[in-house]
């Protein structure tokens, strides 16, 4: 058979965004003495489920529909080797023109015209057309090898790009030609000891159209983009990887303006560090509650609870603490759009627009149904690598079961905490809780994993609706266990104590009118103090006159005692004088009696 292959140009520069890898690469050999030494690919994620990157030297096969990246991951396998690890590479497109090629990629990031000046790539396009090809004996791909040959020689290129194998073989229709010329072709590939990604169509029932490529391969990515309730997917998968181990789920990954991101996010370990530093959660009575010093910073806090109770104010005050200390903050906002959350937080005491303005505030609001979850769970890493927060707040996490399944939004909830948590970033969800479910649960199912977990509730009393909150559980602190009543006033949030008494908890006008009838009963018992006291001065006053009564008239009484007394006493004074008077006055008759007449009595 005689080939008719008409060459394509060249195409001309390159500038690759600055973009951030998920771990810095330092060697394009991540083999270890006895492993299989493997090619680092440089594209984020994908090294770490291959648990190094693809087989150097080998031929790697990448299969998948239509426009779900196939030829997107083999370019930037070329991009990233020449860019990073000063590996040349060679791209033989068989569908895309050079033009075309540079075009398309160039709206994603890469401009490819740099690395061509450069000699760090070459691309080739090779034009087959099944009607300009005549049989005119055994096919033959010794042409192709020669034309792939002074590629990779010119340029000293450690990786090569083959895209796709359909078309090449587009005029094979013998099975047994086909599965020869794979097998020659591949080991064609491994004699130059290049690394090479050959793109292939998924075939019906097969990895691949013909269903021969996956078996000479010695690794196999299978990439999907799926459709479910109208909102699309893709995902990869190793299917098969020779002398290697690795990852054997479904992986998530995106394309965006950076090019492709895979997120290894099922198969992340949970092993992260675990900081003793609290951090104020933005309600200073909350703190309190949370043993007086809030939250461990890179812990999960869950504000849980039905609509309108204060999750999303309450959210808004830790976004405020945050900014207050210097720190950055992600919001990301599913219900409602910046501009109405400013407008709404300002009525409350809260103004969020200077840290936006200072960059420390950031919000990203979106409907949930714009994207899947992994879509969803893609955009937030990129939204943490650019910003680099401390905080991260999703409000509310129960809308993203509308982009899925509760088990897939479980799993995506689980897995973006998980890497909040390595990153040692704080975050905070809000739960919205369905009225005919129990208030201690969640859609999602997430509990488990959370750190910190505050239930708001309503209390509903004398027809009067009313919020409280209390901590659910807070691992690792000592905490309280009593209700506090959730107030939202002009100047925030607060937080009082409700009244507890015979019929319940009272909040609200109940636990007013309670306090008032209270108080009047407490003015009413100081009343009758007083009337009491009073009373006693009086009976005391009473008495005392009494006593000063009953005192003067003993003192009248004492006086004229005293006078009688007295006047008893001159008496006898005056009796006592007069015997004495009588006898010196019989005294002195006796001694003046002449002694004559004196008769003396024998």
């Amino acid at each position: 058979m005689v080939e008719s292959l008409k060459g394509g140009g060249h195409v001309g520069f390159f500038c690759l965004k600055e973009r951030l890898i998920s771990k810095t690469v330092s060697k394009n050999n991540n083999s270890t003495p006895g492993n299989l030494p493997k090619c680092t690919t440089g594209i984020q994620g994908l090294d770490e489920i291959t648990s190094g990157g693809l087989p150097q030297g080998r031929p790697t096969l990448v299969c998948g529909s239509a426009g779900c990246g196939k030829t997107l991951l083999g370019i930037e396998f070329l991009v990233r080797g020449a860019t990073l690890f000063d590996e040349p590479g060679v791209f033989i497109a068989f569908e895309e023109t050079a033009e075309e090629l540079a075009q398309n990629v160039r709206s994603l990031g890469f401009d490819l015209d740099g690395l061509i000046e450069k000699k760090k790539l070459a691309v080739d396009y090779i034009y087959i057309e099944r009607s300009e090809i005549e049989e005119t004996g055994e096919y033959d791909l010794e042409a192709l090898f020669i034309r792939l040959g002074f590629a990779i020689d010119s340029i000293g290129a450690k990786r090569i790009v083959l895209d796709t194998l359909e078309t090449l073989f587009a005029g094979l229709p013998n099975p047994a030609i086909l599965r020869s010329e794979l097998r020659r072709l591949f080991r064609w590939l491994k004699k130059k000891g290049v690394t090479a990604i050959i793109t292939a169509e998924r075939g019906s029932g097969s990895f691949t159209r013909h269903g021969l490529e996956e078996y000479v391969s010695d690794c196999v990515l299978l990439l999907d983009h799926r459709v479910d309730g109208q909102i699309s997917t893709r995902r990869l998968r190793i299917v098969k990887y020779r002398g290697s181990s690795h990852g054997t789920n479904e992986f998530p990954f995106l394309i965006d303006e950076g090019g492709i991101s895979v997120f290894p996010i099922t198969s992340l370990q949970r092993q992260h560090e675990a900081s003793s530093e609290r951090i104020s959660i933005g309600v200073p009575a909350l703190d309190a509650m949370l043993g007086g010093e809030g939250v461990y910073r890179g812990s999960s806090v869950l504000l849980s609870g039905t609509a309108g109770v204060g999750k999303t104010s309450l959210a808004c005050h830790a976004a405020d603490a945050c900014c207050r200390r210097g720190e950055r903050c992600l919001y990301i906002a599913f219900e409602e759009p910046e501009a109405q959350l400013l407008r709404n937080m300002r009525s409350i005491g809260l103004n969020l627009e200077p840290w936006v303005k200072k960059g420390l505030l950031r919000f990203h609001a979106a409907r949930p149904t714009m994207n899947g979850l992994e879509m969803h769970l893609a955009s937030i890493h990129k939204l943490v690598e650019g910003l680099n927060p401390s905080l991260v707040i999703v409000d509310p996490i129960t809308n993203f079961i509308s982009s899925g399944t509760v088990s897939e939004a479980s799993s995506m909830m689980m897995r973006l905490v998980d890497y909040l948590k390595a990153r040692q970033i704080t975050t905070l969800l809000t739960n919205l809780n369905r009225n005919e479910g129990a208030l201690e649960h969640t859609e999602l199912d997430i509990s488990s994993t959370i750190d910190t977990w505050l239930l708001l509730r309503d209390m509903e009393l004398n027809g009067e609706r009313n919020r409280g909150l209390y901590i659910l559980k807070s691992r690792g602190m000592s905490h309280s266990n009593q209700i506090r009543e959730f107030l939202l006033t002009d100047n925030g949030i607060l937080l009082t104590e409700v009244y507890l008494g015979p019929d319940g908890v009272l909040t609200g006008s109940a636990r007013l009118a309670q306090e008032a009838k209270e108080m009047a009963t407490a003015a009413q018992r100081n009343q009758e103090i007083e009337r009491k006291r009073g009373e006693l001065s009086r009976r005391q006053q009473a008495l005392e006159a009494q006593i000063a009564v009953l005192q003067l008239q003993f003192q009248t009484d004492k006086e004229e005692m005293e006078r009688d007394i007295t006047t008893e006493q001159v008496y006898l004074e005056k009796l006592e004088q007069g015997r004495q008077e009588m006898a010196f006055s019989r005294k002195a008759q006796s001694n003046g009696v002449p002694g004559s007449q004196k008769k003396v009595r024998k």
